[in-house]
This record gives C-alpha cells, structure tokens and sequence, in this order.
C-alpha cells in the first residue's frame, strides 16, 4: 500500500483561497464560548487537518465553515467565514451544499434501511442529473470504493463501520462538491480500513484536484496524507505548518494536549 505523500500546492501567489476563515466566535446557546478566535485558509487542490483533542473545535470549526451550526443552535458572534472571496457566514447548509460545499459529519450517518446504492442516489439529488449522468457518477465513486459496488443491494444498516464511512462520503461526492469536510473519518475503524480510506482521499485529491478540510485525532495518518496542517487547542488556533514540517515536531503530541508552548 503507498503511503506517498501528495505534492505540495501553491498557497500563495496568485493562488486565493477556496476558503478562509477570519478570526471566528462561535457561541452555542447564547452563552457558551465553542471557538474562541480561528484563522484558516484552505487553498483549491488542497488536503488541509485540523488536529486537536476533544474538545479543542475542531468539529464547531466545519460546522461553521458548513452552516450546519444552526442545527446545534449556535452561531459565529464573531469573524468572518469567505467562500471564493465572498462572505457565507451564517447561510444555510443547504444553500452552501448547492454552491459546493459539503459535509460529512462525525459518526458516519447513512439511512440505515435504504440500500448502498439507494444512499448514494441521495447524492445525486441536489444536482437533479438526468438518468445517464447519474449511472456514470455511481459508476465513478463504486470505482473509488469497490467494497461499495459488492454490497450494493444491501442496506446501509447492515454493512461494516467502514463501509459505511466510505458511503457516507461516496454520497457527498455524488453531490459533485468544491470542498468537502471530513470530520473524523477514522473513528472507531480498524487501522487498515483508516488507510484505505485515507489513501481514497488522497487519490480523489490527486486525480480529480478535490479540495479537502479534515479534522482528525489520528495525526499520523492524516499528516501522513495532507499538504498542510492547523493544531486546535482551547478553541484556538496554536499551531500552523506544512505536514512535512508537522511530522518532524518532537513535541507535536504535547502541543495537542496543550502540555507544551509553541
């Protein structure tokens, strides 16, 4: 199995970012402090991570660049969330998915009595394909994931944790995103299945210039994957370098708990 790492992109000259965030607050119920001040870009073409222990926002950070804070009843008191340069901050979810930014989120929601290929189909509805586009599209993403295809006809409910990862974001590929944000695609898989999946990544990442936002605890194999990396810590950002450079950090474990200064 490659473990190869993508080349780098050009974050700068001429290059703007896909998305950036400008030093948001988020506040969950009018009262409680989930971020407290991030800055990110993630430039086209790029695998970005978001790394941090629980607690530190990771999670609140997509859901914010996603709109999907809403549905958690917070908002963004504070800062700015940029699309292509334009200002999203607070627009729905389902007005960003059809501008082209989706979300997977954490724990791996499929609808567990429709089939594998019934999930992917909900994929294909935000972008209304006619009938050939839609079997090229599947027959695309089960070439990505061909332990998808073997179970097509069975239902969601009854495949393995890790089948159903790679269906939840076979379903937002379908939805033929700019940006998609994986928040932790490892959890709760057996090592071998974090790799294969990741490895998915980075070959959609080099074929198809699919731009991602990972947030992940597994620092390894996400900086193993990434062109860049962001560490969260009390809902700020405390550290930002190139994978290569993250990856030679003795002290990268204590900077993640907050045990050590940066």
């Amino acid at each position: 199995m490659s473990t190869q790492t993508p080349p780098p992109v050009a974050t700068g000259a001429g290059l703007a970012p896909l998305v950036e965030l400008r030093g948001i607050e988020v506040v969950y119920d009018a009262a409680i402090l989930g971020v407290a001040d991030i800055s990110l870009t993630v430039a086209p073409g790029e695998i970005v991570a978001l790394l941090g222990a629980n607690g530190a926002g990771k999670s609140t950070t997509l859901k914010a660049t996603s709109g999907l804070l809403v549905a958690d009843r917070a908002l963004v008191s504070r800062g700015s969330v940029l699309f292509r340069g334009e200002d999203i901050t607070g627009v729905a979810p389902n007005l960003l998915a059809t501008r082209g930014i989706v979300h997977v989120l954490e724990g791996r929601h499929v609808f567990g009595h429709l089939t594998v290929e019934e999930n992917l189909r909900t994929g294909t509805f935000l972008r209304r394909l006619g009938r050939r586009e839609t079997e090229r599209d599947l027959d695309e993403i089960y070439g990505y994931f061909p332990r998808l295809r073997t179970k097509r006809k069975t239902p969601a409910g009854l495949t393995s944790g890790g089948e159903q990862q790679m269906l939840a974001i076979g379903r937002a590929l379908l939805t033929r995103p700019e940006l998609v944000l994986l928040d932790e695609p490892s959890m709760g898989l057996a090592p071998i299945i974090v790799e294969e999946i990741f490895e998915i990544i980075a070959g959609l990442n080099r074929t198809k210039g699919t731009t991602f936002l990972v947030a992940e605890q597994n620092i390894a194999v996400s900086l193993r994957h990434a062109h860049r990396g962001y560490v969260l810590d009390g809902g700020k950002v405390v550290l930002t370098a190139t994978a290569a450079d993250l990856r030679e950090r003795d002290d990268l474990h204590e900077i993640y708990l907050g045990l050590a200064s940066v």
